[in-house]
């Protein structure tokens, strides 16, 4: 099988969990490859995330790097084999791949937990709070490049909407629901769909009012995606220089403190959306 020339952020992800295993059984690449009678750069091919690798080899790597963690190590398998196409496939060459990265991630996560400080979150934004958000960038994109998006991010609603929704709990800050990106009436439907989506059960809203004192935590937004087993938990900045993913265990575990410093600023949930209901009134 020919190498990829441009490996998805999954399959990146997979192989830099394979170079953790080899390294931390302290082996060299030439020394894993030997063991699969293959060569180092074959081996640094995997780890990139360049070339597939089979679960037989994985479950061989495993027992060479003596690895006893079966749930870590099924998990990668799965990861391997998974020949999902989903439906951010079809814009694939339409848009930049970490549109359809995100859009991966999300359908893989167990959980979502999401922080927005400035913007409605993607996965509760209505057609025209999308538009007004594409439109308003600099250089302005072409028509047919803002309906992509729009309808891109509209798909992405899936994921917590779907016939198997994925558990979903952002925290917003007021800032982000009272800024009105468009107008008044587009500023309305946003917050009705919020609380629609609230009565739906499709999401856990959180809301942090504008009058907390003691919240500095304006850089706060995140999204922390819950994989498999912990190990492959995956975080995720979006910003307008494009979207970055962590997964070093480090990181992961600031984000993890971020999320819940910032969820003990919110109000409940049942206070948030009583606080949402008051906002329509004001509008």
């Amino acid at each position: 099988m020919p190498p990829r020339s441009n490996p998805t952020a999954r399959q990146v992800r997979l192989g830099t969990e394979l170079r953790r295993l080899r390294e931390a059984a302290g082996l060299k690449a030439r020394e894993a490859a030997a063991l699969l009678n293959s060569t180092s750069g074959q081996m640094s091919h995997m780890e990139l995330g360049i070339a597939a690798v089979s679960a037989e080899r994985i479950r061989r790597l495993a027992v060479h790097y003596a690895c006893t963690d079966t749930e870590l190590i099924d998990a990668l398998v799965a990861m391997a084999t998974d020949r999902t196409r989903g439906w951010w496939e079809e814009y694939r060459g339409a848009l930049p791949p970490a549109f359809l990265d995100t859009a991966e991630a999300e359908h893989h996560a167990t959980f979502l937990r999401e922080v927005v400080i400035m913007l409605v979150p993607g996965l509760l934004q209505t057609p025209d709070y999308a538009r007004a958000v594409y439109s308003y960038m600099r250089p302005e994109l072409p028509e047919n490049e803002v309906a992509l998006r729009v309808e891109h991010r509209l798909n992405r609603h899936v994921v917590i909407e779907g016939d198997d929704p994925t558990p979903y709990e952002t925290v917003i800050h007021e800032f982000a629901l009272r800024v009105q990106v468009s107008d008044r009436r587009a500023s309305l439907a946003q917050l009705g769909f919020i609380l629609e989506e609230i009565e739906k059960g499709h999401a856990v809203v959180r809301v942090i009012p504008v009058d907390y004192v003691g919240f500095a935590g304006a850089g706060a937004s995140m999204m922390y995606l819950g994989g498999p087993v912990p190990r492959l938990d995956t975080g995720l900045r979006d910003s307008p220089t494009g979207v970055g993913f962590s997964d070093a265990e480090a990181q992961l575990e600031k984000l993890r403190t971020l999320f819940h410093k910032v969820r003990s600023a919110s109000l409940d949930p049942v206070a948030s959306r009583d606080f949402i209901h008051r906002l329509t009134k004001e509008l």
